[in-house]
């Protein structure tokens, strides 16, 4: 398999008065290979958004060794035209129309401009098109980056958190974008914390926290990987059921009409336990963490019940890269 992104050992500081030198990434690996649609996942702070900006030459890199589609990154420019992307809240004239807007991005970058149209319908806004942006809603200028994206028609599209402001019917409109093009053989690089979502659509994910890897996959392997060897159990006789269970060496957790048995890592275990006992299973599923509870569990940002966390503000000197993820301050690119 063609592997269109190869970061490795990406190191990158950043300089702030108050807080001294900041190290966004340290030794961060990542590898996304063709035709995939892959996640990349952080918490706030973590790196992802340095990480995308480093990528596409936004910003130079203190150490590692990046390729994108082959190249070295400091030869991203002959491959810049095969790549879309969208990385942080991008801005337009409120002024001009959606249509305008692609337009004239179509013609700074040498695009045919009957793109525009298809970019415009790919994304839903052909309805909106000759509305002025200062009309569109945080979702409808959502949609308008990712069109500007798209209109390259690109091998390799890289969306930071394309969701963004969108109601569930256009989340998902994007989820049935995303995967319409990966079938068409387009790689899809998408940073979100909707975690729901990435479930849902990637094939693989990387999740990042302090600037490292911590963890990447197929998003099913990294689910399996990190399941606790507990199964929801129902039967007729759930009193009895935990008395022969218990007696077996299972731990119980009681619900709603069910139990959840761990501590038995043969399924067939516990039908055979029950069945011998006249006590007829009714339902026997192994449990899957979700991929919330995995990345909260990795990135240690499992919730404390009772503490309040509180965000630290980014500090005031300096380019700010992204306050809704890195909270150190950059220099320019």
């Amino acid at each position: 398999m063609t592997v269109v992104i190869e970061i490795s050992g990406l190191r990158k500081t950043f300089s702030s008065l108050r807080r001294g030198r900041q190290t966004a990434l340290d030794g961060f690996d990542m590898a996304v290979e063709a035709g995939q649609v892959h996640g990349f996942l952080g918490p706030n702070g973590s790196g992802k958004t340095t990480t995308l900006r480093t990528l596409l030459g936004l910003v130079s890199a203190d150490e590692g060794e990046m390729r994108i589609l082959g190249k070295p990154s400091d030869e991203y420019a002959e491959v810049a035209h095969r790549v879309g992307a969208i990385v942080e809240s991008p801005a337009f004239f409120g002024n001009f129309t959606g249509r305008r807007t692609l337009r004239l991005l179509a013609t700074a970058g040498g695009v045919p401009p009957k793109m525009v149209d298809s970019a415009l319908e790919q994304v839903g806004l052909r309805d909106r098109a000759d509305d002025r942006v200062k009309t569109y809603s945080l979702g409808m200028k959502q949609r308008l980056a990712v069109a500007s994206a798209l209109l390259k028609s690109p091998e390799l599209l890289i969306l930071d958190e394309p969701a963004n402001g969108l109601d569930p019917a256009g989340i998902h409109e994007m989820r049935t974008l995303v995967s319409g093009l990966a079938a068409s053989g387009v790689t899809v690089l998408i940073s979100s914390h909707i975690l729901a979502e990435i479930e849902l659509i990637c094939d693989t994910v990387t999740i990042v926290s302090r600037g490292r890897r911590v963890v990447a996959g197929p998003v099913a392997e990294v689910l399996a990987s990190h399941a606790k060897g507990e199964f929801r159990v129902g039967a007729a006789d759930l009193p009895r059921t935990i008395d022969l269970l218990t007696a077996v060496g299972g731990s119980i957790v009681a619900g709603e009409g069910h139990i959840v048995v761990g501590g038995i890592a043969d399924p067939a275990r516990i039908s055979e336990v029950l069945g011998k006992a006249g006590i007829w299973v009714t339902e026997l599923t192994p449990i899957t963490p979700d991929l919330e509870s995995v990345f909260l569990d990795l990135t240690g940002t499992r919730p404390t019940p009772g503490v309040t966390r509180q965000v630290n503000d980014p500090p005031g000197t300096g380019q700010v890269i992204d306050i809704s993820d890195e909270t150190t301050t950059g220099e320019s690119a």
